[in-house]
């Protein structure tokens, strides 16, 4: 496993993160509250994360009405904490509750409260806002963030869903230490604005969704119903516009690289990412163990410039 220092703290990261929004639901989706993974599956994929040295866990306080929190922190108190690091998230209600969401000061310290309780930690590594609310003013945001990250409740303050000109205004209230946003061959803008923000700020970068849903593993078939169980199957909204000829063929090209190089698709994407050294990170979400196997397959995949180049080329007209 490799490793990297988030953005200007002294918190390390492994570059793999062990993505946990199945546990115990799909996401913040009321909905799905209680299906995903069971408290048994969870624990077994965490023991396999650290086994490959993963040393990150990534989660938000509503992932499966809390079971999710909840069951890193009993996995921490029976494993042992050490050198662990935990990322989560603020904005969704952890009940479900539609009427309780947002960045407001006084519920951010609430949901850190209930976040930490659920962990068993006195203080998160890494806290991020889940998406920015217009209903409160960024400055009362990023106040309260600052604050808590002083008093030492929580290690580093950071943003998800966040184009550029939102990471733009932060950065001039605040030290902002990490952004977490999809980024993968087949969604690419966090090229445009957000990743050179990054590196001129000197803010780390995790990128979640690696493999766009699945598509990048190539179980999406041309002419053929999605996977039971699969993310277009369940969810297709986020991904729904992929389903064009000019995306089927790309994936064609992208499949005939991976044989050549002697890997399987997603192994190749995840290197792909992990060759751009403005990414910190990558947030892999797998449903069981041995599908983490391409992600640290991937550390060992050495790609040039031109090699990265030549394989976004397929996905021009998919993501334009």
């Amino acid at each position: 496993m490799d490793y990297r220092k988030l953005g200007q703290t002294g918190i390390a990261v492994s570059r793999i993160a062990l993505g946990c929004g199945n546990f115990g639901g799909i996401g913040s989706a009321p909905a799905f509250f209680g299906q995903g993974e069971s408290r048994e599956q969870a624990f077994a994929l965490m023991d396999a994360a650290r086994a490959l040295g993963i040393t990150t866990v990534d989660t938000a306080d509503a992932y499966g009405g809390g079971r999710s929190e909840r069951w890193i922190g009993e996995w921490l108190r029976e494993r042992g904490a050490d050198g662990v690091v935990v990322t989560t998230k603020v904005f969704h209600s952890v009940e479900g509750d539609p009427a309780d969401r947002g960045l407001a000061p006084e519920r951010i310290r609430r949901q850190l409260a209930g976040s930490l309780t659920r962990l068993g930690l006195d203080c998160v590594d890494l806290y991020l806002t889940h998406e920015p609310d217009p209903a409160t003013p960024l400055e009362q945001t990023l106040a309260v963030l600052a604050e808590l990250r002083n008093a030492g409740k929580v290690g580093a303050i950071g943003l998800s869903n966040v184009d550029g000109e939102e990471l733009e205004a932060a950065l001039r209230l605040t030290r902002i230490d990490c952004v977490q946003n999809p980024f993968s061959l087949l969604d690419r803008d966090a090229e445009v604005e957000v990743l050179p923000l990054c590196e001129r700020h000197g803010v780390a970068f995790t990128a979640f969704s690696p493999l766009a849903g699945g598509w990048l593993t190539g179980k999406y078939r041309r002419g053929e119903p999605p996977p039971a169980g699969s993310r277009m199957a369940t969810r297709p909204e986020g991904h729904a516009h992929l389903q064009i000829g000019a995306t089927f063929n790309a994936l064609d090209s992208f499949a005939a690289a991976a044989r050549t190089r002697g890997v399987d698709p997603a192994t190749l994407a995840f290197a792909w990412l992990l060759g751009d050294p403005r990414v910190t990170a990558l947030i892999v979400g797998p449903r069981r163990p041995e599908q983490l196997e391409p992600a640290r397959a991937a550390l060992a995949v050495e790609l040039s410039a031109a090699d990265r180049d030549e394989l976004a080329s397929y996905f021009v007209a998919s993501t334009t």
